[in-house]
């Protein structure tokens, strides 16, 4: 026996766990990062390559989120989109301490300046006009510059005669630009008013999610409102509500389906059939 050799011991008796834990990480495959992603609906684990142009769970088909550079791509015909504003940036007209920060992380995350495309293309030739909101840069938070670039695309839509639609996705005003923020809302629907007076279309499409300031104002003004799939829209949250009311809401409260049965929605419309849909639409109402 080795009188002198050194004997190492854990006091809290975790050292054997400590070792096996270390074991079993290196014995564990490496697994590159992004090449798997969780659905939220229903928990399974997906390969990426699986997952389709359209963003749809292979397992539930649950709808993803979409960036606009992807809603555009499987909404307008190949190469017919022209954007509007592009370079178009907010400014902190409220002084917020940290806004700027914030700001410069949402725009290098989406690599877009704000959280609304616009933008002139067509669908199976039929032009229109496009609104797509992005829930990747501040949770399609709309402040000054998405309402202002809203209310261009409306107005160029109104003075082109041209049809306009908008794929809400938002949870409302931005509140780190106070009045500027809630100012949007009456802009933005006075413009779709002149439009509306001119006798032209305007068609909504609401994601998950369309909360807040923006489902008070344009998203429900259209004169057609369609909606993904178990789409999450409402104005307040439910846990506001039922503090509110002190009420248990029915189940699938404020999802697409409750309102479609509410008459809030006209139609839903799963992701693969919608750009056929807005087509026969276009077609409609340009006869």
């Amino acid at each position: 026996m080795n009188l002198f050799k050194k004997n190492y011991f854990s006091l809290d008796g975790n050292e054997d766990k400590r070792k096996s834990d270390r074991r079993r990480k290196r014995n564990e495959p490496s697994i590159p990062d992004g090449m798997w992603i969780k659905c939220n609906t229903c928990k399974s684990i997906i390969y990426k390559k699986e997952v389709t142009e359209y963003k749809l769970c292979p397992s539930c088909g649950a709808h993803f989120r979409m960036s606009p550079e992807e809603r555009i791509n499987i909404t307008c015909d190949e190469g017919s989109f022209i954007e509007f504003d592009s370079n178009m940036k907010p400014k902190n007209p409220m002084r917020y301490p940290g806004y700027n920060e914030v700001i410069e992380k949402a725009q290098k995350k989406s690599g877009i300046s704000e959280a609304v495309v616009t933008g002139h293309g067509k669908i199976d030739g039929y032009e229109a006009v496009f609104a797509v909101m992005d829930s990747h840069f501040m949770m399609g938070s709309m402040g000054s510059v998405v309402g202002e670039k809203v209310t261009r695309a409306v107005e160029y839509a109104t003075g082109y005669r041209l049809p306009l639609i908008i794929f809400t996705t938002s949870g409302g005003a931005r509140m780190q630009e106070g009045i500027m923020s809630l100012m949007q809302m009456a802009k933005v629907s006075s413009a779709l008013a002149r439009h509306n007076e001119a006798g032209l279309l305007y068609i909504t499409v609401l994601t998950d999610p369309t909360t807040g300031g923006v489902t008070a104002s344009f998203a429900m003004l259209g004169d057609i409102i369609l909606s993904e799939p178990k789409a999450l829209i409402g104005f307040a949250g439910q846990r506001v509500i039922q503090a509110t009311i002190h009420q248990k809401l029915p189940e699938g409260f404020q999802r697409a389906e409750f309102q479609l049965e509410h008459g809030f929605v006209d139609r839903i419309v799963p992701r693969t059939k919608l750009r056929d849909e807005l087509a026969v639409i276009l077609k409609l109402h340009s006869m």
